[in-house]
């Protein structure tokens, strides 16, 4: 279904928090407890001839192992770190995670991006060391990017399969929302498949999410979300507000990148340092109400449909209707995107077409871009 237009995508990327308040919240506990304190000793010294002293048992410690979402904060924890970036007039703060013993970290390219131009990331560990990184790859498309930092013999988050997620799954978020690194969150999978658009018109990124009710504020971007096994299923990417200022924090609507297709394009990054994604070849009428995702029509700046392209080999025309990809329906052009997207270049897709009063079956193989 279509993203509620009511809703403002925010990527999930922030500054530290207001520490004033923290500190004066916790300055007004401090008296309010002093007080108490002191009125219960005055109360004991007046009532100690009346009432008996009264001893509670404490059960004995034990060493029973963690269980839960503590098993899995103490696995996940050592394999995240947190991000601040400088670069461009601006900064920025994030969250990432170890993905080979040799130094490389998996974040949001919308983290690091600002450093892309002679800007500079500082990555901390679990273990307080700060040290600086480098960006090894960024794809824009995906929201995806790779930074390295010169240590050796880091833990490593373990990878899982964002295929086998159901709705329900119990699930946890770990990263530094605000700057409050080692921030754990839980919640279950609120959803999958859900259409998100990121970005601006220069860098937009379309992600077919998990949603998830974990707390995910500005500062978890990049961060993982894991399984009940703390295996990464998902790269915590966007949140979903209901607008700016006070009302811009975690309404219980966060979404993430599924580990499965984030995998493969981690891995070009990582080889090559930049990553390819599926082009059909087409420009879309933004403005088509729908259902689907309609081609320009002919009389449209630009060329509606590339020559040569994908779809020109396999019969699309400008003005074509796409309302559904492999039997999937679409409803809008984003979903038409997100479903593409979610292939591989060279993948056959196969695009239902209203044609005038005409249905038509095409199969596009699907070419490539780097970007």
């Amino acid at each position: 279904m279509p993203t509620p237009k009511r809703f403002v995508y925010q990527a999930a990327h922030g500054r530290g928090p207001n520490l004033v308040m923290l500190v004066l919240a916790a300055s007004l506990v401090g008296l309010v407890g002093g007080a108490l304190a002191a009125a219960g000793v005055l109360w004991a010294d007046q009532r100690s001839d009346t009432i008996p002293g009264v001893v509670l048992p404490v059960a004995p410690a034990g060493d029973d192992p963690p269980s839960g979402v503590t098993a899995i904060a103490d696995a996940v924890l050592p394999t995240v770190v947190s991000l601040e970036v400088r670069g461009g007039g601006r900064g920025a703060t994030g969250s990432g995670f170890v993905v080979r013993p040799d130094g490389y970290i998996v974040t949001n390219n919308h983290v690091v991006s600002s450093a892309a131009d002679r800007g500079s990331i500082s990555v901390t560990f679990a273990d307080g060391v700060q040290v600086p990184a480098r960006i090894v790859g960024r794809s824009f498309t995906y929201d995806l990017a790779v930074v390295k930092v010169d240590r050796r013999d880091l833990p490593t988050a373990p990878i899982g399969d964002s295929d086998r997620l159901r709705v329900g799954d119990p699930v946890v978020a770990v990263g530094s929302p605000l700057g409050l690194s080692g921030t754990v969150t839980t919640g279950i999978v609120s959803a999958l498949d859900r259409p998100v658009t990121t970005g601006d018109a220069v860098e937009a990124s379309y992600i077919s999410a998990i949603q998830t009710d974990a707390a995910i504020n500005p500062g978890n971007s990049g961060g993982p979300l894991v399984d009940s096994r703390g295996r990464v299923v998902g790269i915590t990417s966007a949140i979903a507000t209901l607008g700016t200022g006070r009302l811009s924090g975690s309404i219980g609507l966060g979404f993430a990148i599924p580990v499965t297709q984030a995998k493969a394009i981690v891995e070009q990054l990582i080889d090559d340092g930049e990553a390819q994604y599926p082009v059909v070849g087409v420009l879309l009428d933004l403005t088509y109400p729908g259902p689907g995702a309609k081609v320009q029509p002919a009389s449209a700046p630009g060329e509606a449909v590339t020559p040569g392209g994908a779809a020109d080999a396999a019969g699309v025309e400008p003005g074509d209707v796409i309302v559904a990809v492999d039997g999937e329906l679409v409803e809008t052009y984003e979903e038409f995107v997100v479903l593409v997207r979610s292939q591989a270049p060279g993948d056959v897709v196969t695009l239902q077409v209203e044609r005038g009063n005409e249905q038509v079956t095409l199969d596009v193989t699907l070419g490539g871009a780097v970007g």
